[in-house]
């Protein structure tokens, strides 16, 4: 019996791409079933995640007129990463695996084959990664290397130039489900999981409709959420910064009585104002990093859930 696949895709405004890229998803299941590498009971999963325009109602009618088409809807919008993982989990007992993948099209469709052809030699997680950035701006090019590399000095296991085109077997999405933190990072949490994982390479392409739901503000809100999800070392800096202060003020103040007593009182009220600025802001800054972890354990421990499904699509085998 061949394996079933599902493709997951969060959605959100997409009612320029959807339209595009939905056959382009469905002939890339047919083809991959008539090669032989997976069931006839593979699916496409579509995430709507509480979108303003027509997203919902195009998902409802694709699956109206292909059974290979389902949806689930969100009660409301929950960002990508919730999204997604409320798809993961929709398909973990449907599917021995699933890939998780964009809509706008710009991640390699082709790239599946080469993922699912990993899954069939026994890899339980197959990361899709850009082998080049020659469709990205300068700057987004030049924070996004900046990202990973600082992530990587703050100790998180990610992925280099992977977002979150993926294959995930059963087994690992099962894994996936046991980590239950509401302030999600899945690029570094799936990773944790372990289990045998390889990587696939592919270009990236222009979008092919509908505008980027990635502005800077975003991004920037995204790696702050990525470091203090998965380190503790911005804390950790804070200290070693602090106990390095600390030395130099005892030197300073040490340097500043042996001055009065040999040569009287001396000037400089300029540099002790800045050095008083500095420090300020030193402390300022450190409130800001330790508060936005204080505000991550706020949010966990309330528990609250991650997302809540409003409506799903109906099925083939549904009643």
């Amino acid at each position: 019996m061949q394996p079933i696949l599902y493709i997951v895709i969060p959605c959100y405004n997409e009612q320029e791409v959807l339209p595009v890229t939905a056959p382009m998803f469905l002939q890339k299941i047919n083809d991959l079933y008539i090669y032989g590498k997976i069931s006839e009971d593979s699916r496409i999963l579509f995430v709507n995640d509480g979108s303003r325009d027509k997203t919902w109602d195009i998902i409802t009618e694709l699956s109206m007129l292909d059974d290979h088409y389902c949806g689930i809807s969100l009660s409301r919008n929950r960002g990508h990463q919730n999204a997604l993982l409320a798809g993961l989990m929709e398909a973990k007992d449907k599917c021995d695996m699933c890939i998780s993948v964009d809509c706008d099209g710009q991640d390699d469709i082709d790239a599946i084959d080469k993922m699912v052809d990993e899954y069939l030699s026994g890899c339980d997680v197959v990361y899709g990664v850009r082998s080049d950035r020659k469709t990205d701006t300068f700057f987004k090019r030049a924070t996004a290397q900046f990202f990973y590399k600082l992530m990587t000095a703050m100790g998180a296991e990610i992925i280099y130039n992977h977002a979150d085109y993926r294959l995930m077997s059963k087994k690992a999405l099962d894994g996936l489900s046991q980590f239950k933190e509401v302030n999600l990072f899945l690029r570094g949490l799936v990773p944790m999981v372990g289990f045998k994982c390889s990587c696939v390479e592919y270009s990236r392409k222009e979008r092919i409709a509908g505008k980027s739901k990635y502005p800077l503000r975003k991004m920037l809100s995204f790696a702050i959420d990525g470091i203090t999800s998965l380190s503790v070392k911005p804390i950790r800096l804070i200290t070693t910064f602090g106990f390095v202060v600390s030395l130099l003020s005892i030197v300073g103040i040490t340097w500043s009585v042996i001055t009065r007593f040999i040569y009287g009182p001396t000037g400089g009220w300029a540099s002790t104002i800045s050095i008083m600025c500095f420090l300020g802001g030193v402390q300022l800054l450190s409130l800001g990093v330790i508060g936005e972890y204080i505000g991550k354990i706020y949010l966990e421990i309330k528990e609250r859930p991650r997302y809540i499904i409003d409506k799903k699509t109906k099925e083939r085998n549904d009643s």
